[in-house]
């Protein structure tokens, strides 16, 4: 009797036990669901306000026509809104599916997380040399210039070159473009005027259709025989002390160019491929390809080599000379796509149960490896030296049409915002002498 009453008593206990195991993970679950609900009602109301308040403030100074901003975790996103027009008009308001120019923000969003693929996979290494990978760099000066040096701009290339302007001239050899307004030089382009004697070099440049001619405009065709003088050109622009910070678009052009010579495909089939892996579709190069016009957000007028509002094709010209794939510009996107982005670079390269970018490359990528030489950039992406408004663990890039977007792992927060601040003028700086998207970063990354 003893022994049946203490294998009775046994199984009760065991009962208990399980009784009470399963309880506590049950009031587990609902903590954790009511812990995120509570920190997200406790901040997304004054995180709400507040980017009203900044938006509102911006528009009515005119920092830009129109925004997307979405705020979010690694998990979900916690704000998404729409602010302003396409153009100063103020007839086609925007909305979630409008698509904006990222400008160099695709250093990252493209370049870099092609990169990032490609190094997991073994197919390229951080110590891969440039005249190793694309032979016509190999006796020059740029030959022994490594993957790194280029991501983290400490190659000693000079900041930009103006290709395009080796596609234009003047009627009596006067300067392409003058400080003073004049008869000869009436139309504005960024604090210079164009001289209005502009011819275009039929050489090279066609304004209708021509067979293997790349389109780098609606009505503009260039002859490909013109890139071979651009990488001349770049393979003599080591012109600054290499292991010293400095931004430069050539770096991302020369890890296009080891990307495509090194495998055979092209930036935007890689590209295309790592989208498809996250389900998104709001986010590409050439963006009239896959969006309508109605949904692509102006840029600039340009007065001087398109002669145009831009709408549908890269703003920046070096990005359109390499028909708009380019490793430094050219990528178009709305902020949904950009936020799923976000979310994967946040969970170590894991979305929706998908291995789309290996954990150690994500955390190597992201870290400032230059850090005790003063040098805080990431590979491919912008770290900040820790200010009033960035932090030591933030990440992201930025954008010459007014775009942004950063993420901190630690805090759970990530900001995008994306505007178009250079319709109708690249001029228009107001939102970068104001801090702008750096103090609503520190609003939202403050948790």
């Amino acid at each position: 009797m003893i022994g049946q009453d203490s294998k009775l008593i046994s199984k009760k206990m065991k009962k208990i036990t399980f009784s009470i195991v399963i309880i506590s993970f049950v009031f587990l679950v609902m903590g954790f669901h009511s812990s995120k609900k509570i920190v997200k009602d406790s901040d997304n109301k004054e995180n709400e306000a507040y980017i009203d308040s900044m938006m509102n403030n911006a528009l009515e100074k005119g920092f830009f026509p129109g925004a997307q901003v979405i705020v979010g975790t690694g998990d979900f996103n916690l704000i998404t809104k729409n602010y302003g027009f396409h153009d100063y008009a103020k007839k086609q308001k925007v909305k979630l599916e409008d698509v904006f120019d990222l400008a160099s923000m695709s250093k990252v969003l493209g370049t870099t997380l092609v990169t990032m693929r490609l190094v997991g996979d073994g197919k390229l290494k951080l110590t891969d040399q440039v005249g190793e990978i694309v032979s016509m760099y190999k006796n020059t000066a740029i030959s022994d210039l490594t993957l790194f040096e280029l991501l983290t701009h400490t190659s000693g290339l000079t900041p930009s070159i103006t290709f395009y302007q080796a596609l234009l001239s003047t009627t009596d050899n006067s300067p392409l473009l003058s400080k003073e307004k004049s008869e000869q030089y009436v139309e504005p382009f960024d604090v210079m005027f164009v001289n209005k004697n502009i011819v275009y070099d039929s050489k090279y440049l066609v304004f209708e259709p021509k067979e293997n001619w790349v389109q780098i405009y609606k009505n503009m065709w260039l002859n490909p025989e013109f890139y071979p003088s651009v990488y001349e050109r770049i393979s003599k622009a080591n012109t600054n002390p290499r292991g010293k910070y400095l931004y430069s678009d050539l770096n991302l052009l020369l890890v296009k160019q080891m990307i495509e010579t090194k495998t055979g495909k092209k930036l935007d089939q890689f590209t295309n491929e790592i989208y498809t892996a996250l389900g998104i579709s709001k986010i590409g190069y050439n963006p009239l390809k896959w969006a309508s016009i109605g949904n692509v957000m102006p840029t600039e007028v340009d007065n001087f080599f398109r002669k145009d509002t831009i709408k549908g094709y890269v703003h920046d010209e070096a990005a359109a000379i390499f028909g708009g794939v380019s490793g430094n510009a050219g990528l178009f996107a709305n902020a949904e796509s950009i936020a799923v982005i976000c979310k994967m670079l946040m969970n170590n390269g894991t979305y929706k149960g998908k291995q789309i970018l290996k954990a150690k490359v994500v955390k190597e990528f992201t870290d400032s490896p230059l850090a005790q030489q003063g040098i805080y950039r990431g590979l491919g992406f912008d770290k900040r030296k820790p200010d009033e408004f960035f932090t030591k663990d933030d990440f992201g890039h930025t954008g010459f049409t007014g775009t942004f977007f950063f993420m901190n792992r630690n805090t759970n927060r990530f900001l995008i915002i994306l505007t178009n601040r250079v319709n109708p003028t690249r001029t228009n700086r107001l939102m970068y002498r104001d801090d702008f998207s750096a103090k609503i970063w520190k609003q939202i990354n403050k948790y």
